[in-house]
């Protein structure tokens, strides 16, 4: 028995690699049962999706094996492989990423998110409220996981005021004899109750001042239970919040970006997604869920009390709401007050929004209709804008320097050096989205995806309304094991050709399936922001899992009710646009070009 447990141990160790020689093998029947080009471009995809998901590969590595298998296998000249690794979509994901950096370098999100919490009040449930408007805000314009990693610091700095020091460092505690019967434990760290808080701060000199009455027992452990639920509110609230925001913006989070990719490969034509009309959809709807996502973890874990019975507040409560509002302030003054860098980031980052928005805004006519049609693009403006980043100066100017012989003749730091960016901006996510792009060409150009939309005959009955429900259900499941990109990079092919055959309009599926991948509350590894907060040592699965089902379940209805009423009459999605007739009479010629090519060896 021992022999077993110990070489299923070294089985463990290795599995990635079995992953990575087992698979190629696994799938070879794919290339011998299905049409040529077909089977070639799906052996690729379902290689990439499973070492995506079992992560065999780094997923930038992953990204990559287009350059390599495409040529090979007969799918994609290298020429046209390449290039979908650098589309003007990347270089708009990296302006964002590089404006991000910029905020970061000079401490302006942490600026912005301690400003917030002193305007929105100190009770838990405002607290709360103000955390995740914050977090939403930055993770528009920063990652999900750079919003998550900032906020929590700050969320620990506000409950270490709230309940007290030894509270918050509670797993740091391993065992304590003083601990009363009465604490509880969250599976991961010991939890010490609001009566060992309260009596770790008596003299320990003089015991007897610790008795207490059974009816004050009473009231602190209830005061325990409270601070415990607000504390896991707290940690909860911050990734989710994180999550919705990043859906905000197309810059916000990769699938996004990969929607926009996607749809300009699959169907060039179409023109009516922008950072501009993106917003206007997905603004209000995470507004929307931001507020009921509140209410919900607000009421479930005792922020706010359903109860009619008007309670008075305790004096530690009280006490506690003075202290943490005084170390918020406390930690707002140590910034400082706001440097010229500050304020030109700022400055840069109104600019870059307003650019983005009024480009091409639909409803009326935007800055790019005084450009050549089609010479402008989201990733011009961006690219625009992060160039001057790096040569814009962090001080003011002085005139007098030219003339005071004796100032100091020392180099003006700009407000981005090329050394921050390297060190900040996640290059493998653009390899990632580069990766998804090129899969997109190779399923369109090899006909994989009408082969795909042969198979969803079956589906050709739904009501595209169920649908769109249907699909959100599946992809949002989906998203909870897989990364959010590799999911949407798989699924929007399918998604395309499913609306086809549905004759909706594609969008009509690819968005929902878009924003759904962002909506992975239920555990931990669902993404990066969950495992941030889930590391603290302070949540059970089970604590996000129980939150985070209604969360997926209000996700996916308000993206039915968004797709089926602003968001229709926003991008057209009652009509069957002409660009998907276009579409497929491309994918007819590109399959026959393909074939004579292969039959030809041209």
């Amino acid at each position: 028995m021992s022999a077993l447990v110990a070489l299923v141990k070294k089985i463990w160790c290795i599995k990635k690699f079995i992953v990575l020689l087992l698979t190629p093998v696994i799938l070879c029947p794919i290339l011998l049962t299905l049409p040529p080009q077909e089977g070639k471009c799906l052996y690729v995809v379902l290689l990439m999706a499973l070492y995506w998901c079992t992560e065999a590969l780094p997923l930038a590595v992953t990204a990559m094996l287009p350059i390599i298998l495409f040529p090979f296998m007969g799918i994609l000249p290298s020429s046209k492989v390449c290039p979908q690794y650098f589309l003007d979509t990347n270089f708009l994901f990296l302006s964002g990423l590089l404006m991000a950096a910029a905020i970061e370098e000079w401490n302006l999100h942490r600026r912005i998110a301690l400003k917030v919490l002193m305007l929105v009040g100190v009770q838990p449930a405002k607290l709360i409220l103000g955390m995740m408007i914050t977090t939403a805000f930055l993770s528009m314009w920063l990652s999900n996981t750079a919003s998550t990693a900032m906020m929590l610091p700050i969320a620990n700095a506000v409950l270490k005021s709230l309940f007290g020091e030894k509270f918050c460092k509670e797993k740091n505690i391993k065992s304590n004899d003083n601990i009363p019967a009465t604490s509880q434990e969250n599976g991961l760290h010991p939890v010490p109750t609001e009566l060992q808080l309260l009596t770790s701060n008596e003299d320990k000199e003089a015991p007897e001042k610790v008795e207490i009455s059974i009816e004050n027992h009473s009231d602190m452990e209830k005061e325990h239970e409270y601070q415990n639920r607000v504390w896991k509110a707290f940690l909860i609230s911050i990734p989710y919040s994180a999550s919705i925001g990043g859906t905000a913006t197309l810059t916000g989070t990769a699938p996004n970006l990969i929607l926009l990719g996607q749809i300009k490969s699959f169907f060039p034509g179409c023109d009516v997604i922008n950072f501009g009309s993106w917003f206007v959809f997905a603004f209000p709807l995470m507004i929307i869920f931001l507020i009921l996502g509140w209410l919900w973890i607000s009421i479930s874990h005792g922020a706010i009390s359903l109860s009619c019975r008007k309670k008075e507040k305790s004096t530690i409560r009280s006490d506690a709401e003075v202290k943490a509002k005084e170390v918020i302030t406390e930690d707002y003054r140590k910034l400082g007050p706001i440097i010229f860098a500050e304020k030109a980031v700022f400055f840069f980052f109104c600019l870059f929004a307003i650019l983005l928005f009024t480009r091409d805004p639909k409803f009326i006519p935007g800055w790019a209709s005084a450009f050549r049609s089609g010479f402008t693009s989201d990733a011009v403006t961006g690219i625009t804008i992060s160039i001057i980043l790096f040569f814009f100066p962090s001080e003011k100017p002085s005139l007098s320097w030219w003339f005071d012989l004796k100032a100091p003749n020392t180099e003006n730091k700009p407000l981005l050096s090329w050394k921050k960016a390297q060190e900040t901006v996640p290059w493998n996510i653009i390899l990632l989205l580069g990766g998804g792009f090129a899969m997109a060409k190779g399923c369109e150009a090899s006909g994989l995806s009408s082969w795909i939309g042969t198979r969803l005959q079956p589906l050709e009955g739904l009501p595209p309304a169920l649908a769109v429900l249907l699909i959100t259900i599946l992809i949002a499941s989906f998203t909870e094991f897989a990364s959010n990109t590799a999911t949407i990079i798989v699924f929007l092919p399918v998604l395309s050709e499913l609306a086809i055959r549905l004759k909706v309009n594609p969008l009509y599926l690819m968005i929902p399936g878009t924003v759904g991948c962002s909506y992975a509350f239920m555990l931990p590894v669902s993404t990066p922001p969950n495992s941030i907060a889930f590391s603290t040592g302070h949540l059970l699965v089970k604590d996000m899992a129980k939150t985070g089902l209604l969360m997926n379940l209000m996700g996916v209805l308000l993206l039915s009710l968004a797709m089926n009423t602003w968001a229709s009459s926003l991008f057209q999605l009652d009509t069957f646009p002409d660009w998907v007739n276009i579409h497929t009479d491309n994918i007819t010629v590109l399959a026959t070009t393909t074939a004579y090519n292969i039959t030809t060896g041209g």
